[in-house]
């Protein structure tokens, strides 16, 4: 499924170990310890640079349906920081952002979030990296 909707939207899974292979190379960033989430969390923190975070779980099917559209939209969207947090692996991350269904995809901006979207909605998740990148500063 997820081949089909990488060939329609020309996106490609991520490179992060999967067993996928694509020859658009992702830029979304895994974290996977909660130490090396919160020291790049800090840096763009005080910067104007929008960070998009999927959090997710490798049972999640939504999730997985999700991946190849972030990770296209991750190459679109190249003035963009996406981030990808599984829920399992830094749940007190998830925590942090009150995510409790997913997938869970969190807007923010200097530290602060200014958009959420709940669920599996390729259009919304478009439409709102559109939006989002242009929203001035808070």
């Amino acid at each position: 499924m997820g081949a089909v909707i990488s060939s329609v939207l020309g996106g490609g899974p991520a490179d992060n170990g999967s067993s996928s292979s694509s020859s658009e190379p992702s830029r979304v960033q895994a974290f996977h310890s909660s130490e090396r989430w919160q020291l790049h969390f800090n840096e763009l923190k005080n910067s104007s640079k929008l960070m998009v975070i999927d959090f997710s779980a490798t049972w999640c099917g939504p999730c997985k349906f999700m991946e190849p559209i972030f990770n296209h939209l991750s190459n679109k969207f190249t003035d963009v920081d996406f981030v990808k947090i599984d829920v399992d692996e830094l749940s007190s991350v998830a925590q942090q952002f009150g995510v409790d269904a997913m997938p869970t995809f969190v807007f923010v901006k200097e530290g602060k979030e200014v958009d959420r979207l709940v669920g599996a909605t390729r259009d919304d998740l478009k439409r709102r990296s559109r939006i989002t990148v242009a929203l001035p500063k808070l």
